[in-house]
């Protein structure tokens, strides 16, 4: 019994011997918890971090196909065809409009400023103030696109294209023409054409020039239909009624252009960028360049001399009025076949050997036909052969111009490419100093000066290429 007494005592001091130590264990067991919620927690962090990896080269993969999809030129489709029916609208408006001043200016010079001494030059200069004011806003536009977007810039032209149109209706001193059709309406078409013209080439690759010829087949289109509703509006309601009814058809047209016209980019607004990073000058720097400018400006100064005249050559030669206005109709429909056909075959036969080619064929056509036309047939002859090549530059200068110098600068190109056809938009006037000091044959001036500068700027135009291609009989 005394042994068994000894035992429990044994056994008691045991147990709390144990019950005394320090709690090593149940802190060791604490310690493995937070060890495996510390790996649990790198685990988890670990993977969230790839998750975040994955998310974001999913997005960069995601990014990179949008790019890639807006970089695949559609070259055709629903949105790039209403593009170009807007484009075209606007060619309609503005140089339609413009090749339509021929019979204005003949009806002033006829019927309200006949007693007025050098009528022909000074109103000439009001068509030729129109044409500055196209070329030279192509920098304002560029500005203006990019603090306010293209859409406003497209609305104001509209609107000031329709204001100076119906103010022209209130014409009673010829200055009056030149600050409302001449500047007004020149400033509103610039707006729109310059706007056109750089969101037109954005949609087309392959067929850049078959697009763009039919663009600006509206030129040749509104220079065939517009004589046709002046003439018989002047004579019959007057020259400030026709003026009016012609506002409110280029308002239509305007509105038709400003809805279909659209920028190929889907990338967000981009914040507004300063001047020196919106024009790249640089572009002054290729000889290419300058030369394909030089070439350019020098030919188009013939452009407007047989638009401007050939409705009075007619009259001088006892030709009737309405004959005049077919004369100008055959011209701008010939005009717009031109564009067209001239686009196509640029496209298959080389942009700029067809500009050349072109420009040599219009100039030969002012100093052998034009040179001896005395009677209608040989006038529509002329009208003919000149509509159908002139049309050259204008359906050609914006691939080009991307051709020589890259999407990258071509709005610069294009806006100084206009800028300098200020100069050749001075064509008429010089030709009309010379007409009026020289002692020769009425309209003889014209005649000369038409031929002489397009077969010059087509000479120019052989230097660029061979420059380019080193080769005379190279396709580009």
């Amino acid at each position: 019994m005394t042994a068994d007494i000894g035992e429990d005592l044994h056994r008691t001091r045991t147990i709390e011997s144990v019950a005394t130590l320090p709690s090593a264990p149940a802190r060791s067991l604490d310690s493995n918890v937070i060890v495996e919620s510390k790996i649990a927690s790198h685990h988890s962090f670990k993977h969230d971090q790839e998750d975040i990896e994955n998310t974001l080269e999913l997005n960069e993969q995601m990014d990179q196909k949008t790019v890639n999809e807006e970089d695949i030129i559609p070259d055709g489709g629903l949105r790039a065809w209403l593009v170009v029916l807007g484009a075209f609208f606007t060619q309609f408006t503005a140089f339609g409009t413009a090749s339509s001043w021929c019979v204005q200016q003949n009806h002033f010079e006829q019927n309200v400023f006949s007693s007025v001494p050098n009528a022909q030059l000074q109103l000439s200069f009001a068509g030729t103030l129109m044409e500055v004011c196209v070329d030279m806003m192509g920098p304002l536009v560029q500005i203006l696109s990019n603090k306010f977007g293209y859409r406003a810039v497209l609305i104001a032209g509209a609107f000031l294209m329709v204001l100076g149109l119906e103010m022209a209706g209130f014409t009673s001193q010829i200055w009056h023409l030149y600050l409302t059709q001449g500047v007004l309406f020149g400033t509103g078409a610039s707006f729109m054409f310059v706007t056109a013209m750089n969101a037109a080439p954005q949609w087309f690759d392959k067929r850049r020039g078959l697009a763009l010829g039919l663009i600006s087949s509206g030129s040749g289109a509104g220079g065939l239909i517009l004589p046709f509703i002046l003439t018989p509006l002047n004579n019959t309601i007057g020259i400030g009624w026709s003026y009016r009814v012609l506002g409110f058809i280029i308002l239509g047209c305007a509105i038709v252009s400003c809805v279909c016209i659209k920028m190929r980019s889907k990338s967000p607004k981009q914040p507004t960028r300063k001047l020196k990073e919106l024009f790249n000058f640089e572009v002054l720097k290729d000889v290419n360049y300058c030369l394909w400018v030089l070439g350019s400006m020098i030919g188009l100064m013939g452009f407007f001399i047989p638009y401007f005249f050939l409705p009075s050559h007619a009259t001088y030669l006892g030709i009737s009025s309405e004959n005049s206005s077919v004369v100008v109709a055959v011209m701008s429909a010939s005009n717009f076949l031109g564009r067209i056909s001239i686009g196509f075959i640029a496209d298959r036969f080389g942009r700029l050997n067809t500009d050349i080619v072109c420009l040599l064929i219009t100039g030969l056509s002012a100093v052998t036909i034009w040179m001896f036309a005395y009677t209608f047939e040989v006038l529509l002859a002329f009208a003919v052969v000149f509509g159908f090549f002139c049309a050259s530059y204008f359906t050609l200068l914006s691939p080009i111009t991307a051709t020589i110098l890259g999407m990258e600068r071509y709005p610069t190109g294009l806006s100084i490419l206009l800028l300098s056809n200020c100069v050749s938009v001075f064509g008429p006037s010089i030709a009309s100093a010379v007409e009026s000091t020289v002692d020769a044959e009425p309209y003889l001036a014209y005649k000369v000066f038409t031929g002489v500068v397009y077969l010059l700027g087509g000479l120019i135009l052989c230097v660029l290429k061979v420059r380019m291609t080193k080769s005379v009989f190279a396709n580009i």
